[in-house]
C-alpha cells in the first residue's frame, strides 16, 4: 500500500545589495539512519558558481559546505526528494533484558559512548518541578517514554515562531508554549534528567490526510502537508534510537524524515553560515505532491474511475431492464469489531459479551435508514450441533407500503442499557395485554423452573462443593446451576397466556378473534424444561392433554407469494387497541407440531407457516361463521374450560402461548459473558406466538406497543417472526463464528444497490464494526466470514433462473472456465474441502456429471419451452452443486434456495454465489456486483456456449499464482469490453492487491525479481478426539508465494530458494518467468506432516550459472527477523502491513562460490506440479 510523496523545499534569501557569503553548512540531506525508503534526492544551490563539498559531521548527519568566490545578491536552496510512504511499526523493536523497565542504567561502555546525549543543563526552578512530577516508579520503559512524550504534547501548547534559535526548557515551561523544536529541547533535557540518553533532530515531516477519518479521534491533517520539524530521539539499548514527537504527543513514524541528529540544536541547523550586513528578504516554501499510488483497499478508486463504474452500472441497468430479467441482488456481508480482535467471539466463537450489543447497535441504525415505523424482533437464529445455546437473529420488519407498523421506538428497550424490571412487571404487562386483546387473564399461567429436576440435579453434585459453585465440568450447567439457585426455585420465571387467532371468515367480521383457555398439567405448577433459552421455547407442550392425530392443530404451509389483499390500516390497528376492548373469552387450538428441537429438554413446539384446524377439518365457529354442519366437538366454547376425561382427544385446548418475562440480557450470550457481565439488569421481554396470518401478527404487536406505551414499559419483542409475506420486509443480523453476518433486504436495481452497500459499511464503521480481519503475521483476511452474493427475483414466478434456466448454466460454465473468478474473489479457505469448492474441487468425476447437466438444462428447455417446471431446473443441478460430502449450501454455487421440494423457504428462486471474501471497502464489493449484473445481463441475450475446461492439477497449480490470476482475469475483462460493457481492469487492482499482497522485490544486473503471497489450499485433518466428541482441525501451516522475475536471461541465469532451483514458466513475454514456492511456515501441533520443520528464513538468489555465483537476492522471514512473537492480532491495516515489510529484506543472497543448479532452460518439472517447488519434497 505504497504511496510514493515529492517534497519539494525552497528557501530563498534575496540582498539589497552584492553581498559575500562565508561558508554556508546546508543539512537538508536525509540522514544515513531513515527508515523511510528515500527514491531520489536532488539538491540545488544558487548562485550557480559556488563550491560543494559533501561530508559528515562527527555525528554521522550529511551535510554540504558551500563556498561563493564571488559576491551575491541572493542564496537560494532547492531540494526535492522522493520517498515511499511505506508503514512502518514505530513500537517494532526490541530491548535488551536490562533495558525493559524503567528506570536503568546504561552499561559503562555504552555510557562513554553516550556521553554527549547524556549532558544536561541545570535544572531551573520550573525544569526542577516539572521533573518532580515525572512518575519514575519502575515499569516497562516504553509505557514510560509514551506517558512523558504525552505529558509534555499536553502541557505545551503548539505556536509557530519565526524567531531563530531555541527556547531554554526554563521559557518553554514558564510560556506553557513553544514550536517544535522547543518542545522538542525540553524533552530532550527532561529525558537526560532521567538519566536517558537524549538527541535533538531536524527533520522534514510529510502528513498525507489519510483515506479513512477516524471516528472517535483526531483523523489528522486534511490536505497533504510538509514542513521542517523537529523531535526528540533516546535511545534505547537493543532498539537504538527511538523517535519521539512532543508536538503530536506520537512516537516518529515513516512521514518523519531525519536530517540532522545533534546532542545540541545549534548544530542541527537546516541552514548555518555568515553574511556582510545588509537587508535581506525571506521566502520559504513547501509543498508535497503524490506522484504515485499503489491501489489500496482504503481508497481503491479515483472519482474519475468511479464516475465511469457508476455510468456502467447505470448501462447495464438500462438491459436488465429492457430485458425484463427482473434480477434482485442482496446478500450476507459479514464484520468483526474493531476492538478486542483477539477475543474468541471474533475469531471462532459465534457468541460472545460484545457480539449481541454491537448488532443491537447496527439494527437501530439499519432501522432508522430502512424500517421507519417497523418493529425490532429479536429470535432465535440457527442452531448447530455442537452449540448449546442456539444462536439469535435480530430482525427489522417493516411493511413494503411503507404505513408504520410500531410508532413509538424508545418503547424498545436497549439491552446494553440497564433496567430493572421484575416478575411482577411482567405480570402487569401480561394481565393489561390480555385485556387489551378483549381476554379474561384467569388463564394467565406463572412458569417455574423445575423443582424436581434442580433438586435431583443438586443431589448428584460431589458433597464437597456447593450448588452456587459446583465446579461441573459443563460450563452452562454450572451457570444454570448458579442461577437457578441464587433466584430461588420458588421464583417466577414468567408469565404465559395461551392464545389464538381465529381470523374471521364472515360478513361484517372485522379484525382477528382472540381466543385462550385454560392448560391442564400433572404438576400443581407450569414447570418448564430445563435450559436457558426464551421460556417460549422451554413451555411443557408435550405435557398439555393429548389430542389424536385426527385432531391436532397442524400448520399447513401456504404459498408465501399467493396474492395478498392489502393489509389493514396502520391508523385502524393503533386506534382499536388506545382503549380496553370487552370480547368473548372462547378457547381454540392451534400453531405448534411437536416432535421439533427448538428448545433443551426434548419434544417442543415448532412453527409452522400455515393456519388450519386440526387436519382439514374446520373449528365449531368456522363451520358456523360458513354455515357448514357441525363437526365432531361442536360447542367449543361451552367446553372450554372443561378438563378432559381419560383417552379422550382434547382437541379444544389452546396449544400456542404469548410469554413475558424479565431476563438478563447476558445469557443469550453464552455462559462466558453471563459468568463475566451477567445479574447486572434485568429487560422485558415479550415472546410471540407463531401465527399464520401477516394481518393478525400485525394485530398483536399493535396490542403489545399500547400495552407498553400505557404502562410505559421498554420491551423487547422475541419469539416466533412473522410470516412470510411479500408485504412485510424483512433485514436481519445474526451471529457467525468470528463475526457478525447482516441479512440484508434485495436490492431491485443499480442505484438501490449502490446505496444499500455504502450505508451498509458506514453503519458498519459508526459501530466499531470492520470488514477488516488481520492474522498474526500480518497477512489481510477480510472478515473470515464471507461476502455471499444472493440473486433471483422478488418472488420465484420473477426469478431469472427459473424462467430462462440457461443463465444459470452460463454462469456455472463461465465461472468454470475462468478459474480467476473463484479465486480473486475468494477468502484464506479454498480447496476441496473448503465452504465453497468448485466443481472440479469437489470430485474429480462431478465435472463429467455436470456436463451432462448443463446439456440436460438445454434439452429440457427445448422440450418445455417457456413453461419448463422450476422443480427441473433444481433437480437437475442440486445433486451436482455439491461438495465431497454432498451438502448441498457448502458449494461455490448454492442453489438450496431455487427451487427445494424440501420447504417454502426452499422455494425461492435464488442463487448465491458463497465464494466472495468480504472485501473491505464498500466500492469494491460494488465493482463485484456490478461484475456479476453484467454477467447476467449478457447471459440472458445471449447464453454462454464453449467446452468444458479441464484443468486438472492446473488449478491449484498455475492458477494458484497471481500472475496467472490476473491474466485470465485480464480475459474476462476484454470479453466483457467485446459484449459491449466497458469494464477497466483497473477496477479490480484493488482486489489483486488485497487478495495477494507484495511482498518486496529486488533487483540485481538488470534482473528485477518480485514476491507475492499466493494461494494455498487449506487441508482438513483426520478426526481427532476432544473434550465434546471429536474434531477436525484445518492445517493452515502450508503457504505459497509466488516469485516473477523479469530480465532474466534462461540459459545462464536461476533463481534458488534455500538453494533449491525454481522451476520457472514462462509468462509469453521475452525474460518473464513465475514460478510458485511452497513452504512450511509454521509447525501447529496438529499438522499434515509434523515431522517436518519450519522453512524460514527463504533465502532467494539470482544465480549466475556462468559465474557460479549469486548476482543478489532477498530474504523473507516467515516469522519475524528478531524472533519477535506478536501474542495479539494486528489492530488495523497499518500495523498489519508494516508486521508483513518487517518480514522481507532487500540483502541476505548466498555468499561465495555455489554449487549451481543447472540453468532454467535445463531445469526438469514436475508432471504433477510444473508450477510449484514443494520444500517439503528432498531434492531427489
Amino acid at each position: 500500500m505504497s504511496i510514493h510523496a515529492a517534497l519539494n523545499h525552497v528557501t530563498h534569501y534575496k540582498y539589497d545589495r552584492p553581498v559575500r557569503l562565508g561558508p554556508q553548512v546546508v543539512r537538508l540531506r536525509p540522514a544515513p539512519h531513515c527508515r523511510s525508503n528515500i527514491i531520489s534526492y536532488s539538491l540545488k544551490i544558487e548562485p550557480a558558481g559556488h563550491f560543494i563539498n559533501w561530508q559528515q559531521d562527527p555525528f554521522a548527519n550529511y551535510q554540504a559546505r558551500l563556498v561563493f568566490p564571488e559576491p551575491t545578491t541572493e542564496f537560494k536552496v532547492t531540494v526535492d526528494l522522493v520517498t515511499e510512504m511505506s508503514v512502518y511499526n514505530p513500537f517494532d523493536f526490541f530491548l535488551e533484558p536490562e533495558a525493559e523497565e524503567f528506570p536503568f542504567t546504561y552499561a559503562p561502555e555504552l555510557k562513554q559512548e553516550l556521553a554527549p546525549y547524556l549532558i544536561t543543563e541545570p535544572a531551573t526552578p520550573r525544569v526542577q518541578a516539572y521533573l518532580d512530577k515525572i512518575d519514575r516508579t519502575k515499569r516497562r520503559s516504553v509505557i514510560f517514554l509514551v506517558e512523558l512524550n504525552q505529558m509534555v504534547h499536553q502541557d505545551i501548547d503548539y505556536t509557530i515562531r519565526m524567531e531563530p534559535g531555541v527556547q531554554t526548557p526554563e521559557e518553554t515551561l514558564k510560556l506553557g508554549s513553544g514550536s517544535c523544536r522547543d518542545s522538542g529541547w525540553l524533552l530532550v533535557q527532561l529525558l537526560r534528567h532521567c538519566g536517558l540518553a537524549a538527541r535533538f533532530v531536524s527533520g522534514y515531516l510529510i502528513q498525507l490526510a489519510p483515506d479513512v477519518k477516524s471516528l472517535d479521534g483526531p483523523s489528522g491533517t486534511e490536505v497533504d502537508f510538509t514542513d521542517l520539524h523537529a523531535w526528540c530521539e533516546v535511545y534505547l539499548p537493543g532498539a537504538g534510537w527511538i523517535g519521539l514527537d512532543a508536538t503530536s504527543g506520537l512516537l516518529a513514524g515513516e512521514g518523519h524524515i531525519p536530517l540532522a541528529c545533534t546532542p545540541n540544536p545549534t548544530s542541527a541547523a537546516p541552514i548555518e553560515g555568515g553574511v556582510d550586513q545588509c537587508e535581506v528578504e525571506f521566502a520559504h516554501h513547501m509543498q508535497v505532491t503524490r506522484i504515485y499510488e499503489s491501489p489500496r483497499v482504503t481508497l481503491p478508486y479515483t472519482d474519475e474511475q468511479w464516475a465511469d463504474v457508476m455510468a456502467l452500472g447505470e448501462q447495464v441497468d438500462q438491459e436488465l431492464v429492457t430485458g425484463d430479467v427482473r434480477l434482485t441482488m442482496g446478500g450476507e456481508p459479514t464484520f468483526v469489531a474493531v476492538n478486542d480482535r483477539d477475543a474468541p467471539e471474533w475469531n471462532t466463537d459465534a457468541l460472545g459479551p460484545t457480539k449481541r450489543g454491537l448488532a443491537s447497535e447496527l439494527v437501530h441504525k439499519l432501522r432508522d435508514e430502512y424500517g421507519q415505523g417497523g418493529f425490532l424482533h429479536f429470535g432465535q437464529g440457527k442452531w448447530y450441533p455442537g452449540e448449546q445455546l442456539p444462536r439469535w437473529a435480530l430482525s427489522i420488519c417493516w411493511r413494503a407500503d411503507g404505513q408504520p407498523i410500531w410508532h413509538d421506538p424508545s418503547l424498545f428497550a436497549d439491552e446494553r442499557e440497564p433496567h430493572a424490571y421484575t416478575a411482577d412487571d411482567s405480570r402487569r404487562f401480561i394481565q393489561t395485554l390480555s385485556r387489551k386483546l378483549g381476554l379474561t387473564d384467569r388463564f394467565i399461567e406463572p412458569g417455574y423452573e423445575d423443582t424436581w429436576y434442580y433438586l435431583w440435579r443438586e443431589r448428584r453434585l460431589p458433597v464437597n462443593v456447593d450448588p452456587f459453585e459446583s465446579r461441573l465440568d459443563d460450563e452452562m450447567e454450572r451457570i444454570r446451576l448458579r442461577r437457578v439457585f441464587s433466584q430461588g426455585l420458588d421464583t417466577v420465571v414468567g408469565y404465559v397466556l395461551p392464545l389464538q387467532c381465529n381470523p374471521p371468515v364472515g360478513p361484517g367480521l372485522a379484525g382477528p378473534l382472540w381466543t385462550t383457555g385454560p392448560w391442564f398439567f400433572r404438576d400443581e405448577r407450569m414447570y418448564l424444561f430445563p435450559g436457558d433459552s426464551p421460556m417460549g421455547y422451554r413451555l411443557p407442550l408435550d405435557s398439555l392433554p393429548w389430542v389424536s392425530k385426527a385432531d391436532y392443530p397442524y400448520l399447513i404451509e401456504q404459498d408465501p407469494y399467493a396474492t395478498r389483499d392489502a393489509l389493514p390500516q396502520a391508523a385502524t390497528l393503533r386506534a382499536q387497541y388506545n382503549t380496553v376492548q370487552a370480547g368473548p373469552g372462547g378457547s381454540g387450538y392451534a400453531a405448534h407440531s411437536t416432535g421439533g428441537g427448538f428448545a433443551e429438554g426434548g419434544v417442543v413446539a415448532v412453527q409452522g407457516q400455515g393456519h388450519d384446524a386440526g387436519a382439514g377439518r374446520p373449528s365449531a365457529e368456522q363451520a358456523n361463521w360458513r354455515g357448514e354442519g357441525q363437526p365432531s366437538h361442536a360447542h367449543l366454547s361451552a367446553d372450554a374450560a372443561r378438563y378432559p376425561q381419560r383417552q379422550e382427544s382434547a382437541h379444544w385446548i389452546t396449544r400456542t402461548a404469548l410469554c413475558v418475562e424479565v431476563r438478563d440480557p447476558m445469557r443469550a450470550n453464552g455462559p462466558k459473558a453471563e459468568a463475566e457481565h451477567g445479574g447486572k439488569s434485568g429487560v422485558l421481554y415479550v415472546f410471540m406466538p407463531p401465527l399464520a396470518r401477516l394481518e393478525d401478527y400485525l394485530d398483536l404487536v399493535a396490542a403489545v406497543e399500547a400495552t407498553a406505551a400505557e404502562l410505559r414499559m421498554k420491551i423487547v419483542l422475541e419469539g416466533y417472526p412473522p410470516p412470510r409475506d411479500p408485504r412485510l420486509k424483512l433485514l436481519q443480523v445474526t451471529p457467525d463464528p468470528g463475526v457478525i453476518e447482516v441479512n440484508i433486504h434485495p436490492a431491485h436495481n443499480w442505484g438501490e444497490l449502490v446505496q444499500h452497500t455504502e450505508f451498509l459499511y458506514q453503519a458498519a464503521f459508526e459501530t466499531r464494526l470492520s470488514a477488516e480481519k488481520f492474522m498474526t503475521d500480518g497477512r489481510h483476511t477480510g472478515t473470515g466470514g464471507g461476502n455471499h452474493f444472493v440473486l433471483g427475483g422478488a418472488t420465484p414466478a420473477d426469478s431469472p433462473f427459473l424462467r430462462k434456466p440457461e443463465l444459470l448454466a452460463s454462469l456455472i460454465l463461465y465461472w468454470h472456465n475462468h478459474p480467476s473468478l473463484s479465486y480473486l474473489f475468494s477468502g484464506m479457505f479454498i480447496g476441496p474441502t473448503s465452504q465453497a469448492p468448485r466443481v472440479d474441487e469437489a470430485r474429480n468425476d462431478q465435472l463429467y456429471e455436470l456436463e451432462i447437466a448443463l446439456r440436460e438444462v438445454y434439452a429440457n428447455r427445448e422440450r418445455f419451452g417457456t413453461d419448463m417446471p422450476p422443480w427441473l431446473v433444481d433437480r437437475t443441478l442440486r445433486n451436482i452443486l455439491v461438495d465431497v460430502t454432498g451438502n448441498t449450501h457448502r458449494s461455490e454455487f448454492c442453489i438450496d434456495k431455487l427451487y427445494s421440494p424440501d420447504s417454502s423457504t426452499g422455494r425461492l428462486g435464488l442463487l448465491e454465489l458463497r465464494a466472495f471474501e468480504m472485501p473491505p471497502h464498500a466500492r469494491m464489493s460494488i465493482a463485484q456486483q456490478l461484475l456479476l449484473r453484467a454477467l447476467v445481463a449478457r447471459f440472458w441475450n445471449q447464453p454462454y456456449a464453449a467446452p468444458v475446461t479441464r484443468w486438472g492439477t492446473e488449478l491449484h497449480d498455475r492458477f494458484l499464482l497471481p500472475t496467472f490470476v490476473k491474466m485470465d482475469f485480464a480475459d474476462v475483462m476484454a470479453e466483457m469490453r467485446q459484449a459491449g460493457y466497458a469494464f477497466d481492469d483497473a477496477w479490480f487492482a484493488p482486489h489483486f492487491e488485497f487478495r495477494f499482497p507484495i511482498v518486496g522485490e529486488v533487483q540485481s544486473m538488470g534482473i528485477e525479481l518480485t514476491l507475492r503471497n499466493a494461494l494455498e489450499p487449506w487441508h482438513v485433518m483426520g478426526e481427532e478426539g476432544s473434550a465434546g466428541g471429536t474434531v477436525r482441525y484445518v492445517d493452515s501451516s502450508l503457504e505459497r508465494i509466488e516469485v516473477r522475475v523479469t530480465g532474466l536471461n534462461e540459459s545462464r541465469h536461476v533463481i534458488t530458494c534455500n538453494g533449491r532451483a525454481l522451476p520457472l514458466q514462462s509468462t509469453g513475454t521475452v525474460g518473464e518467468f513465475v514460478a510458485g514456492v511452497r513452504y512450511k511456515a509454521w509447525n501447529p501441533p496438529s499438522s499434515l506432516h509434523p515431522s517436518i520443520g519450519v522453512h524460514a528464513p527463504l533465502t532467494f538468489d539470482i544465480v549466475d550459472t556462468w559465474m557460479k555465483r549469486s548476482l543478489g537476492g532477498c530474504q523473507y522471514f516467515v516469522a519475524h527477523p528478531g524472533g519477535r512473537n506478536y501474542d495479539s492480532f494486528p489492530v488495523n491495516s497499518y500495523e498489519a502491513e508494516s508486521r508483513r515489510l518487517a518480514r522481507f529484506t532487500r540483502m541476505g543472497h548466498t555468499p561465495g562460490l555455489m554449487q549451481v543448479p543447472p540453468a532454467t532452460i535445463d531445469l526438469p518439472g514436475s508432471r504433477e506440479f510444473p508450477f510449484t517447488l514443494d520444500l517439503r519434497r528432498s531434492n531427489g
